[in-house]
């Protein structure tokens, strides 16, 4: 018998429905139903009785439910006793936007490697397309977006915020001593920018297409330290998130360009497949990104 149908057993009838059991588990309705049918199937009796979209247990069911309670007792007994003794072993698959990501492994990494050795952090960097079609492979575990908002059923939700955004130039730049800067002047400015195509920098292009305006950048990386750095000893403007800039405009290096005509609204969001098993492994890496606010 498999323990995963069995906790689905117990949620189902705690809550009477599939639906809620579902979400409660990170599952879709058609996965938990197919875990119940698999346990009637082998127990040979039905668990539930489906009647206008009411859930409520047979006989058999409501004796299994009694049975269930107490080999899931003797279950966290055990794993609780045996936790100290047991090292948590396993790989978790982070696709993330490659500008995201030094910010949130130089976070998280450190104190989640300092008590948790054995959990190897395998970090995917990607363009929101592909980290979502590799949700849909199986070929990660979790996707960390820096995007427009997005929304999914197919997704599971762990984490949002919205992220605050500035084109940024040299503290001794005279465009960052003006109330505001025309776009069409903007553009005519030499800038430093994240790959075409890449989540803020994307949004960014089509709001200047809208206009029938186009940056053309002078250097292109996916290393927004890099960026910064370039930026303040005035190789030209950019675009960044706050949180990358919030240092070097903190100790005077940097300054905001206002652009009253360009407002993006990008949000980093952190989500896993609805149909995703969550792993131990899978459940810390999850609880450290928690803690990471931008």
């Amino acid at each position: 018998m498999d323990i995963k149908n069995l906790i689905t057993f117990i949620h189902v009838a705690e809550l009477r429905s599939f639906t809620k059991a579902g979400d409660k588990l990170g599952y879709s309705q058609s996965t938990v139903s197919f875990q119940i049918r698999q346990l009637e199937n082998e127990l040979g009796v039905p668990l539930f009785e489906r009647i206008n979209r009411t859930v409520t247990l047979t006989n058999h069911g409501s004796r299994l439910l009694q049975s269930a309670y107490k080999i899931n007792e003797l279950l966290q007994e055990f794993e609780h006793d045996t936790a100290e003794e047991t090292e948590i072993r396993g790989r978790v698959r982070l696709a993330m936007a490659d500008s995201l990501c030094n910010e949130v492994i130089r976070r998280v990494f450190p104190e989640l490697h300092k008590h948790y050795p054995g959990i190897t952090l395998e970090c995917i960097s990607a363009g929101t397309q592909d980290m979502f079609r590799m949700l849909n492979q199986n070929e990660a575990d979790l996707v960390y977006t820096l995007d427009s908002h997005i929304y999914d059923t197919n997704f599971a939700i762990l984490q949002e915020s919205r992220i605050s955004m500035h084109f940024v130039a040299a503290a001794q730049n005279p465009l960052t001593e003006r109330d505001h800067v025309p776009v069409e002047e903007l553009v005519k400015q030499p800038f430093l920018l994240t790959e075409k195509g890449m989540s803020y920098r994307r949004l960014m292009d089509e709001q200047l297409a809208a206009r029938s305006l186009e940056i053309k950048p002078v250097f292109v990386s996916g290393n927004a330290d890099l960026i910064c750095n370039l930026v303040e000893h005035g190789a030209g403007l950019s675009l960044l998130p706050d949180y990358v800039t919030r240092p070097y405009v903190e100790k005077g290096t940097l300054q905001y360009v206002n652009v009253p005509e360009i407002r993006l609204e990008v949000w980093t969001q952190l989500l896993h497949h609805r149909d995703k098993w969550i792993s131990e492994p899978m459940r810390i890496v999850i609880d450290y990104l928690h803690r990471c606010v931008l």
